[in-house]
């Protein structure tokens, strides 16, 4: 190759943590010819090829998210990428954990992710944190990355990195999907000092969603479902809007007069895709909404927000993100006297000594039809729910829960998918008065249905 002059001009280009640094060098011939084809769409250039190079990606979650957005920002070129993720590869992520393979089953996923992302480029450094985020080690881990990538499932995670990108002045793409929908949106971006709002700064996660959603609703992939294409689709929104803001220079800090590198800013907006399986062919299922800018009492970035959240009080346990996401009970949340193991459900019940009895399955019905225990009658988890918050509400009692033709003081023993739900379901059915005053016993089955195949039946189909 005739040997060219490859160089940028002396132009800010983000440093290690943010800061701006001047920097002229060439591009290698390598990476010439492998971004070459990025290079020649208007607005990149060498100039923003230099930019991806010299910039920090932290990509927290090594998932259905994360593998799709880490393939396309290795590919782009991004010269570090951290990836943050204390799971191991199952057989059941491959369906749309596009960056495991079944090769790599037990390992890791971040080591997995990582060994995949070298094939696509081996250019980058790639930086491996196998353990999860934490209060006590975002701010370590953050502070090192001009940009991140929340690919999390769970709220208070999403909560706390969210903080963590205010404290630290660092933007944040974050993207969520469950069964078949998802959702992306940009958030501090660009990156604004707490307290600094007059309606036309970006929001952060707590000012989009002041409130956690309620505990019932906070399920689990392996839980609800989930569509390969929808979180492959949010995944790669996610390195579209991290690869746009780095070659715009919109992660570095403002300016102490509040100027910014970049002042063609559009409003934030949620991003919503829904994947309609019952349509063929329709309407593009993409759909935007306008999100309001900082708010002035937002705890985390409001106009008093720097007495209410600090890198201090995170680290000792102020806000508690788990308690302010009211996270589902424990799996030791019943006493022992209200639980009965798999095993001894099972014998009791081939032995006689239960007798006439009901077994409530709390699963989803999509779960209950791959196979269910003898005799278990379907109430989805949520229609509990349901019942219990219109009884709340309207009065009456438990009517309807439980089959008519059933003995009002057979005892009652209830399973889930791990035995979770179950324990919530056994309070709730104490709540609408099912327990009959005490005088019927109401019991979880612990370890739920996956206890059934370990303990019981190892051909139990189990999903």
């Amino acid at each position: 190759m005739t040997k060219m002059d490859l160089r940028a001009p002396h132009e800010g280009l983000n440093g290690k943590n943010g800061h701006v640094e001047a920097c002229d060098r060439r591009l290698t011939e390598d990476e010439f010819e492998r971004y070459s084809r990025q290079m020649i769409v208007p607005g990149v250039g060498r100039e923003g090829q230099l930019r991806l190079i010299y910039s920090r990606i932290l990509i927290i979650g090594a998932g259905g998210l994360g593998c799709p957005a880490a393939q396309y920002v290795a590919g782009a070129g991004v010269g570090t990428i951290g990836i943050v993720d204390g799971d191991v590869v199952e057989i059941s992520n491959l369906h749309r954990q596009v960056g495991h393979a079944t090769s790599r089953l037990g390992m890791k996923k971040v080591d997995s992710l990582i060994a995949h992302l070298r094939d696509i480029n081996p250019l980058p450094t790639y930086v491996p944190y196998t353990y999860p985020i934490t209060p006590e080690n975002a701010a370590d881990i953050i502070s090192e990355y001009d940009l991140v990538m929340d690919c999390t499932d769970n709220p208070a995670t999403r909560y706390l990195i969210s903080d963590m990108c205010v404290l630290l002045c660092k933007p944040l793409v974050s993207a969520a999907s469950v069964k078949k929908s998802g959702q992306l949106i940009v958030l501090n971006c660009p990156p604004t000092p707490q307290g600094r709002v007059d309606g036309k700064y970006a929001p952060c996660y707590r000012c989009c969603f002041k409130k956690p959603p309620p505990p019932s609703s906070m399920v689990s992939c392996g839980e609800a479902g989930i569509m390969g294409t929808v979180v492959g689709l949010m995944g790669v929104a996610q390195a579209g809007e991290a690869i746009k803001i780095l070659i715009s220079s919109l992660h570095l800090p403002q300016t102490p007069t509040g100027d910014t590198p970049d002042q063609n800013l559009t409003q934030p907006t949620l991003l919503i895709y829904t994947y309609d399986l019952a349509s063929a062919i329709g309407p593009y299922s993409f759909r935007p909404l306008k999100m309001s800018p900082r708010k002035k009492n937002c705890f985390a970035c409001g106009e008093n927000s720097p007495s209410t959240l600090t890198l201090e009080g995170i680290k000792s346990g102020t806000p508690n993100y788990e308690q302010f996401c009211s996270l589902p009970l424990s799996k030791h949340a019943l006493p022992a006297e209200e639980r009965i193991s798999a095993r001894a459900f099972h014998d009791m019940r081939e032995n006689g000594e239960i007798g006439r009895h009901v077994l409530i399955d709390t699963r989803e019905r999509e779960h209950f039809s791959f196979g269910s225990i003898e005799g278990a009658v379907n109430v989805p988890f949520g229609r509990l729910l349901m019942k219990a918050a219109e009884v709340k509400r309207d009065g009456g009692d438990g009517k309807g829960v439980l089959p008519d033709s059933v003995d009002e003081n057979a005892p009652v023993f209830v399973v889930c998918r791990r035995g979770l739900d179950s324990q919530e379901a056994v309070e709730k059915l104490k709540e609408l008065g099912v327990g009959n005053g005490g005088r019927r016993r109401i019991m979880d089955i612990a370890g739920g249905i996956k206890a059934w195949k370990e303990e019981v039946d190892p051909t139990f189909p189990f999903v």
